[in-house]
């Protein structure tokens, strides 16, 4: 695998590195699941902190491979993470440079690749991994008026905005709940189609719709029934329920069909 020869490669660079304490790989390559369509996610734990230098980080990738360009992963919220294209072979490597303790601090727990002093490990025994579920009443706070919102632009005629503002809508809802609902790390909608039971995954699908008015409706229609299935499934009475915010935008929605 050209993954695990890249680390490879980047381990015995980094091992001589006098401000690298350590190297771990998380991702794919923590539930042994790399395939030729992986990318490879580096940690780089270094004595100082280098992640406020986007040219310090780049100096970095490039002494590990074929470096073609790379950009930092503000749209993630994520600054510490750079983001690298390498070539020979071309291959997709995310690279996140954290210090010691900042280490302390993951969403999940990686493999060491290599370790000076055993501080990498020190460091893993003496925390946990926190990954970052979803906020029910966050969703719930919003979800009606974001489905008016997308109902005003299908009103309009804006149907390109309503089309991507379903895409939001699994990204930030249906994805992470039907991930939770499967006992899978709600990861957006990354590897639904493999992840999720059947029926889950058809009643995603329905949400895709067709450049048109009926088509937009009738998936907004699929969303509203999806989100009341998982809410139904995943919330339970703590979660302050937006009835009349429902009842008033599903009123709106009836009116909105008729026209």
């Amino acid at each position: 695998m050209i993954q695990i020869e890249f680390a490879q490669r980047a381990k015995e660079i980094l091992e001589t590195d006098q401000h690298t304490i350590g190297l771990a790989v998380g991702g794919s390559w923590i539930a042994n699941q790399i395939d030729e369509f992986s990318d490879l996610d580096l940690i780089i734990v270094t004595d100082e902190k280098i992640s406020d230098n986007k040219d310090k980080m780049v100096d970095y990738a490039k002494r590990l491979g074929s470096f073609l360009s790379a950009f930092t992963g503000e749209h993630v919220g994520e600054p510490r993470l750079l983001i690298c294209l390498y070539d020979n072979p071309l291959l997709h490597v995310d690279i996140k440079f954290v210090t010691l303790e900042e280490f302390h601090h993951r969403v999940e727990t990686p493999t060491i690749l290599f370790d000076k002093d055993n501080r990498l490990q020190k460091a893993i025994n003496d925390s946990t991994s926190n990954f970052p579920y979803p906020d029910y009443q966050w969703i719930e706070d919003r979800f009606w008026i974001w489905i008016h919102y997308a109902l005003l632009k299908i009103g309009r005629g804006e149907y390109f905005e309503a089309f991507d503002f379903l895409g939001f809508l699994r990204m930030v809802v249906f994805g992470p709940l039907l991930h939770i609902k499967n006992n899978n790390l709600p990861r957006g909608v990354r590897k639904v189609e493999m992840e999720l039971n059947k029926g889950d995954l058809e009643d995603l699908k329905l949400t895709l719709p067709h450049y048109d008015r009926k088509s937009l409706l009738e998936c907004l229609h699929h969303s509203v029934l999806l989100y009341r299935q998982l809410r139904k499934v995943l919330f339970d009475t703590s979660i302050i329920l937006q009835n009349e915010t429902e009842r008033k935008v599903m009123l709106y929605f009836q009116d909105l069909e008729k026209k």
